[in-house]
């Protein structure tokens, strides 16, 4: 038995190594393969002889992956004008939705809405996650026609592509109804709720700079052992007319990023019925992509991954995603975000002892304020300490998270608001300093200053 290591550029997730595990073992002689994306290499156990560079090479030209002897410096440069100014394009998009108050269809987490999932499924579908679940289809194809297809109709064609989706929809639905059963019976208090976004969003962060080419965060990844990723990316092992419907069902537990932060996201939100909903909705998202897969013949649809200039762009888009979400959690725990940048503070002539502080009514200092879909006015708010405070919040259109209110510093609970009416929150700020208050979901915030 002999061994031999090859260093290989353009791995950049563990989908790129059971690819590459898959068609070094149909190789004669090769017993063992263990390809590592965090080192940039796969060990090759082989009896015989092994193909050289060269000829690896060609069999993995149209998957782009690049084989070398010695280890080298991935050369691979990005056009970055094209990358950023798109970025840019994504900022300015966003945030103007975020104006508008429809920030909830754009943005992933578990309070995200169900379009947003789809949306993010799309995005996943058109990554290199659907390099595996592509290889998987047509493969599968070919073992299905082989087998089962006997003519030329299409529905024996489709046969196979319609299963495989099916299974790959309801298996979806149905363990993130189990993934939001757990997370329900964990209680989780809406402190330990945003910790876990946070957790998540993080993990979109990663995601994002290892899609962006960062090579020291490669070795970070979250996957299901490779025995049991290897067997389900293996078609051969299914059998059976039922073949591409557990073969769907199964591609649940394959390594994928995307696919992670969905099932977390399902996770969080603490239902059964919500947890079903996002992974049913992001499986929908993906759906496209796998049935053009399916209905072509085209390879190049199959590639590990798409263009550079694409790919990074999806990281940049993901990396925009999860920063946002992290602020958006930084607000909803009144800590220090983003989001503070752009508050103006008082000026100098206003921070004087009585200017711009609410009047005194009854002894309760009345503050007013309107609520929309758009946000909070005013969103920076002086008050005196020690002094009961009431606050009137008119609610003139609210849609999304800013239909409640928190202050985990100020109060606890939320305020609930109704559209045409008033809603009255009375609190007696103790402490001197700048708190923060959100909408639920920590995407549209302002401050209460307190001062002697």
């Amino acid at each position: 038995m002999q061994q031999k290591i090859f260093y290989i550029h353009g791995m950049h997730c563990a989908s790129c190594e059971i690819l590459i595990e898959k068609k070094l073992l149909a190789i004669y002689g090769v017993k063992a393969v263990d390809a590592s994306t965090a080192k940039g290499q796969v060990v090759v156990e082989f009896d015989g002889s092994l193909p050289g560079v060269e000829k690896l090479n060609k069999m993995f030209r149209e998957e782009k992956y690049i084989f070398y002897e010695l280890p080298t410096v991935d050369k691979e440069t990005a056009n970055s004008f094209k990358i950023w100014f798109l970025v840019g394009l994504i900022i300015i998009f966003f945030l103007y939705f975020n104006k508008l108050g429809l920030n909830s269809w754009i943005s992933v987490n578990a309070d995200s809405s169900l379009p947003a999932f789809f949306f993010f499924g799309l995005l996943a579908g058109l990554s290199s996650c659907a390099a595996l679940v592509g290889g998987l289809i047509l493969s599968m194809s070919k073992q299905w026609a082989s087998l089962y297809q006997k003519g030329t109709e299409d529905s024996n064609k489709t046969q196979p592509h319609v299963l495989f989706n099916l299974g790959r929809l309801i298996s979806y639905t149905i363990l993130g109804a189990i993934l939001g059963s757990l997370g329900s019976g964990i209680k989780i208090s809406s402190n330990f709720s945003s910790f876990l976004v946070l957790a998540v969003s993080f993990l979109m962060f990663l995601l994002a700079l290892q899609m962006l080419g960062v090579q020291a965060l490669r070795r970070f990844q979250i996957t299901v052992p490779k025995f049991i990723t290897r067997r389900v990316a293996d078609e051969t092992k299914f059998q059976g007319r039922q073949m591409p419907f557990i073969l769907g069902a199964l591609t649940f537990f394959l390594p994928c990023g995307f696919t992670i932060v969905a099932q977390g996201s399902a996770l969080i939100s603490g239902s059964a019925w919500h947890g079903s909903l996002i992974m049913f909705f992001f499986a929908l998202g993906t759906l496209p992509v796998l049935l053009l897969i399916g209905s072509s013949s085209m390879k190049f649809v199959s590639r590990p991954h798409l263009s550079n200039t694409f790919l990074k762009a999806a990281g940049a888009l993901v990396l925009f995603f999860s920063l946002f979400n992290i602020n958006a959690q930084l607000n909803a725990l009144g800590w220090s975000s983003f989001s503070d940048l752009t508050k103006n503070n008082p000026t100098s002539a206003e921070n004087n002892q009585e200017s711009g502080l609410p009047p005194i009514i009854n002894g309760k200092q009345i503050v007013k304020m309107t609520a929309s879909s758009r946000g909070y006015n005013p969103d920076y708010i002086k008050v005196r300490a020690g002094v009961p405070v009431r606050w009137e919040i008119e609610d003139i259109g609210t849609g999304g998270c800013t239909g409640a209110i928190i202050s985990r510093s100020l109060f606890s609970g939320s305020i609930d608001l109704t559209p045409g009416e008033t809603s009255i929150k009375e609190f007696t700020p103790t402490k001197i300093g700048k708190f923060k208050f959100s909408c639920w979901m920590g995407m549209v915030n302002g401050f209460f200053e307190v001062v002697n």
